[in-house]
C-alpha cells in the first residue's frame, strides 16, 4: 500500500507540473517544485482521515488554484504550502525565507490563528479572519475556497457528525462566499456536495429523478441543438451549443419554495451558445444576430429576453438569454455568450479583467465587509455578511439612468437606503416605472425608480420585514435600537391605551403584561395566579403611539367621508393607516384604523368626529392582530 501511495503521490504531482510546464516559465516551474518538495517533507509522517499521505490535499489544492482559476505561480506554492504553518514545526518566517514575502503574506492569511481563547466561537473568529483578507488580497479567499472544495469533495472519510459539521459550514459560508466572487462553478459544487451530505436521502431522491429525465430528454434536446447548429451555420454564423444541467441541489431547492414535485419545477437545463472571440465583430452585435436568426425560427417568449452585456451583473457576468418555443412545443432557455463571457462566468474574480464595473463590485465588497466588522460581534457579523452574499443581483436605475445594484427581492425601500440613508429614513412613498408604488413594493430587473420623502417622515417598526440588504437593516436597527423602549407589554386581547384603568401581571421571567381590569384574561389570571399581580399605572409617552380602531355610523350625504377625513388628519392631526366603507340604504358605515398616544387622545378624536354632521354614533373596536 505505501507503494501504492507514492505512485499516486508522484502521478498526481506530475500531472499539475505537465500542466503548468505549459503556461509558467522554467524558474516558475522550479520554485513551485521546491514548494511542493517542502510540503512533502513537512507532511511526512501525517495521514489524512481516509489513511492517504496528508501530502495528497497540499497538491489537490494546488491543482485546483491552478487549473481550476488560473492563478500565477505564488498562489499555487501558497497552496501547496497552506497547511504547512498550522500543522507542522514551519514558521511563516520560514515560509518567507524561502519564497519571499508575498507567499509568507499568503500562508500565513490563510492559516488559522491559535488562541487561548476565543472572542465569540471558533469557527466566527475563523469566518471573520478569512474575510479580512479580503482586504489585503483576494487571492488568499481564494486559496481558502480551494482547500474547501478539496475537503468537501473527500468528505466520504469523515464520521457523520463530522460531516454534518463541515457541510454545514460550506451551505452557510463558504458556498455564498463562492457566488459573491462570482466563482459560478465552485459556488454550484459546493452547494451540491453540501446538500449530498446533509440531506443524502433527499438528494439520492432528486439525483434520481433528474437522471431518468435526462433520459427522457436526450433525443428531443439533442433535435433541438441540431437544428439551432443548422439555423447558425445557415447563417454563416460560427458558434458550438452544449446543453448545460442544473445541479441536484438547485432543482431541490426551487422544490422547497415553489412546494411542487420535480415535474413542476422549472429551468432544469439550458442551452449554451458559444461563439469566438475573434469574429470580427463586438460582442454584442454576434449575439444580436445570433438572436435574430434564431427568432427567424422559433418563436420568442414574451419578455423572456434579458441582455446581461449592456447590463452585466455586479459580479460581471453577461450573457443575452431569451427563451425559444421548440418544435416539440417547449419553451427551452438559451444563453448566447462569448467564449470571454464563459471563461469570466467560470472564474468571476479570478479571471485577469479590467472592466471598471468589476473594480467597483469588489471595493463595494471590501466596504460592506468593513461596515459589518464594525457594526456587528458574533453571529450577528455573520449574519451581515451571508445577507450580502446570496442573491441573484438586478440592476435598477434612477430617474436620471443611474444604475443601481440591489439583490433579488430587494424592495423599494431596499432602494432609497442604498441610495442615502436619509432618503431611506425620510422615505414616504416611490414610484416604480412613473406608477405610484408602496416602499414595500419588490423590485424587478430594468425598474426605473423614484424615492419620495418628507422632511417629518420617520422610519416604522415595521420597515424591518420589508428590507434584505444589510445597510438597510444596519440603520433601521440602530435608529430603533436608540429609542425609548416600552417598560411593559400590552394584552394582546384588550389592548389597553394609557389612561385605561389596568393591572399587571409579571411572568415567570420577569415580564409585566398590562390588561385593562376588565379583560377576561386578566380576570381568569387573577383567579389562578393572584399572587402576581402587581398594582401599575400606563402613562403616556409622546414617543409611543397605538394603533387602534373606530366604527361610525350616520347618516350618508354628500361630503360626509371628506368632512371625515378632514377632522382625522386636518383638525386631529392623525394619521389613518386603513379605511372601509359600506353604504347600505343611505346608512354610512365606516372603519378607521389610525394610532394615538392615550385613550384621553382617542376619547378626544371620537368627540370630534361624533359632532360631525349626520354621524349618529362612534365606538371603539378591538384591533385583531393578524
Amino acid at each position: 500500500m505505501k507503494e501504492n501511495y507514492e505512485a499516486r503521490i508522484e502521478r498526481s504531482a506530475e500531472l499539475l507540473f505537465n500542466y503548468l510546464s505549459e503556461r509558467a516559465t522554467s524558474d516558475e516551474v522550479q520554485r513551485m517544485r521546491r514548494a511542493f518538495e517542502l510540503a512533502r517533507e513537512a507532511h511526512k509522517e501525517q495521514k489524512r482521515k481516509s489513511g492517504e499521505p496528508f501530502i495528497m490535499h497540499p497538491i489537490a489544492v494546488a491543482t485546483i488554484v491552478a487549473r481550476e482559476l488560473e492563478l500565477g505561480d505564488n498562489p499555487i506554492i501558497s497552496a501547496f504550502l497552506h497547511d504547512v504553518v498550522e500543522d507542522t514545526d514551519y514558521t511563516v518566517e520560514d515560509i518567507r525565507e524561502h519564497f519571499g514575502d508575498d507567499v509568507a503574506f499568503l500562508v500565513d492569511t490563510v492559516t488559522k490563528r491559535k488562541k487561548d481563547s476565543y472572542e465569540h466561537s471558533k469557527q466566527v473568529d475563523n469566518y471573520r479572519q478569512i474575510l479580512e483578507s479580503v482586504h489585503y488580497d483576494i487571492r488568499a479567499l481564494l486559496i481558502k475556497l480551494a482547500d474547501r472544495l478539496h475537503n468537501m469533495r473527500t468528505l466520504d472519510s469523515m464520521r457523520a457528525d463530522k460531516q454534518m459539521k463541515i457541510a454545514g459550514e460550506t451551505d452557510y459560508f463558504y458556498a455564498p462566499l463562492a457566488n459573491r466572487l462570482g466563482l459560478y462553478h465552485i459556488k454550484t459544487e459546493l452547494e451540491n456536495l453540501s446538500f449530498r451530505y446533509r440531506c443524502p436521502r433527499d438528494y439520492a431522491d432528486v439525483a434520481r429523478m433528474l437522471s431518468e429525465e435526462r433520459m427522457a430528454d436526450r433525443e428531443r434536446l439533442e433535435r433541438f441543438t441540431a437544428k439551432i447548429a443548422e439555423i447558425l451555420a445557415s447563417a454563416n454564423l460560427d458558434a458550438r451549443t452544449e446543453i448545460r444541467y442544473r445541479q441536484p441541489y438547485s432543482i431541490w431547492r426551487k422544490m422547497q419554495s415553489k412546494g411542487c414535485d420535480i415535474k413542476h419545477v422549472d429551468g432544469k437545463h439550458y442551452i449554451r451558445i458559444i461563439y469566438p472571440d475573434t469574429v470580427g465583430r463586438s460582442e454584442k452585435t454576434m449575439s444580436l444576430h445570433i438572436y435574430s436568426a434564431l427568432t427567424d425560427y422559433f418563436k420568442e417568449k414574451p419578455g423572456s429576453v434579458a441582455n446581461y452585456i449592456d447590463a452585466p451583473k455586479e459580479n460581471g457576468y453577461q450573457s443575452f438569454h431569451v427563451k425559444l418555443l421548440s418544435e416539440q412545443g417547449i419553451w427551452e432557455e438559451v444563453h448566447i455568450s462569448s467564449e470571454r463571457m464563459v471563461r469570466n462566468s467560470r472564474l468571476g474574480c479570478a479571471a485577469e479583467r479590467t472592466e471598471d464595473n468589476v473594480k467597483a463590485w469588489l471595493e463595494k465588497f471590501k466596504e460592506i465587509l468593513q461596515e459589518v466588522a464594525n457594526d456587528s460581534h458574533g453571529m450577528e457579523f455573520m449574519d451581515g455578511v451571508t445577507l450580502n452574499f446570496y442573491n441573484d443581483d438586478i440592476m435598477v436605475f434612477t430617474p436620471k439612468g443611474r444604475g443601481v445594484i440591489l439583490p433579488k427581492g430587494a424592495t423599494a425601500l431596499d432602494f432609497a437606503f442604498e441610495i442615502h440613508s436619509k432618503v431611506g429614513a425620510q422615505a414616504v412613498y416611490a414610484r416604480i416605472n412613473g406608477k405610484l408604488s408602496s416602499l414595500r413594493t419588490v423590485l424587478q430587473r430594468g425598474d426605473c425608480v423614484e424615492i419620495g420623502t418628507a422632511e417629518d417622515a420617520q422610519p416604522e417598526m415595521e420597515w424591518l420585514e420589508h428590507v434584505s440588504t444589510y445597510r438597510a437593516k444596519r440603520y433601521l436597527r440602530g435608529y430603533f435600537a436608540t429609542k425609548p423602549r416600552l417598560e411593559y407589554e400590552r394584552c394582546e386581547r384588550c389592548h389597553p391605551l394609557p389612561g385605561d384603568e389596568v393591572i399587571g401581571f409579571k411572568a415567570a421571567d420577569g415580564t409585566i403584561t398590562l390588561h385593562k381590569r376588565d379583560c377576561p384574561n386578566a380576570i381568569r389570571l387573577a383567579s389562578q395566579h393572584g399572587d402576581s399581580i402587581l398594582a401599575k399605572n400606563f402613562p403616556e409617552n409622546e414617543a409611543f403611539l397605538y394603533p387602534v380602531r373606530i366604527r361610525i355610523k350616520g347618516i350618508d350625504r354628500y361630503h360626509l367621508m371628506s368632512d371625515l377625513i378632514d377632522c382625522i388628519t386636518d383638525k386631529l392631526h392623525l394619521t389613518m393607516s386603513a379605511l372601509t366603507t359600506e353604504n347600505i340604504d343611505r346608512i354610512a358605515i365606516c372603519t378607521i384604523d389610525f394610532a394615538v398616544h392615550s385613550l384621553h387622545e382617542l376619547q378626544q378624536a371620537m368627540d370630534s368626529i361624533s359632532h360631525i354632521d349626520g354621524i349618529d354614533e362612534v365606538t371603539r373596536l378591538d384591533v385583531v392582530k393578524n
